[in-house]
C-alpha cells in the first residue's frame, strides 16, 4: 500500500526510447522532477544526428543530436505536466569538447542566460558509439494538490 503523502514516483513516457536499464525517464521527488540522462535515441532505437553509409563510415552531428536531446527532455517533462521553462539545472556530457561550440549554439536556441544552471563535462564514452552527447536535467514544478 502506498503512502498518500509520498510524492516520489518514477515515470516512463510513451513514445520515447525505452531506458536501457531499470530506471524511469523522470522521477518526481516532492516538487522536483529529475530527468534521467537523455540522448538522441529514438523510440525505434535509431539515433538523431547519426548516420552510417554502406561501408560503415559514420557521420555524427552534434547540433542535430543536441537539438534531439533537448526536445526529448522537453517531451519527457511535458509527459508529467512540466516544460523546459521549469528546468533549474542541466548537466551535459560531451564525448569530445571540440563539439562544445555546436552544442552551445543549439543550447542557446532553447535557453538564455536566465535559464537553468549548467555544467558541461567531457566523458570518455557514452552507452553507444553514435552518441556525442547526453544530458540530465532537474526541473521544479509544484505537485498538483
Amino acid at each position: 500500500m502506498s503512502d498518500p503523502q509520498d510524492t516520489t514516483t518514477g515515470t516512463l513516457v510513451q513514445g520515447k526510447a525505452t531506458p536501457r536499464g531499470k530506471f524511469p525517464h523522470v522521477k518526481r521527488a516532492g516538487d522536483f522532477l529529475f530527468v534521467s540522462g537523455t540522448s538522441s535515441r529514438r523510440a525505434d532505437n535509431s539515433f538523431a544526428g547519426a548516420q552510417a553509409d554502406a561501408m560503415g563510415t559514420t557521420m555524427l552531428d552534434i547540433r542535430e543530436q543536441t537539438r534531439a536531446v533537448i526536445e526529448n527532455i522537453r517531451d519527457i517533462l511535458q509527459g508529467v505536466g512540466a516544460g523546459l521553462e521549469d528546468v533549474v539545472e542541466i548537466s551535459s556530457y560531451l564525448v569530445n569538447m571540440n563539439d562544445f561550440g555546436g552544442y552551445n549554439e543549439v543550447y542557446g536556441e532553447f535557453f538564455d542566460s536566465t535559464g537553468p544552471a549548467r555544467t558541461t563535462v567531457a566523458v570518455h564514452q557514452l552507452p553507444h558509439p553514435y552518441l556525442l552527447i547526453e544530458i540530465k536535467a532537474v526541473a521544479y514544478r509544484p505537485a498538483q494538490s
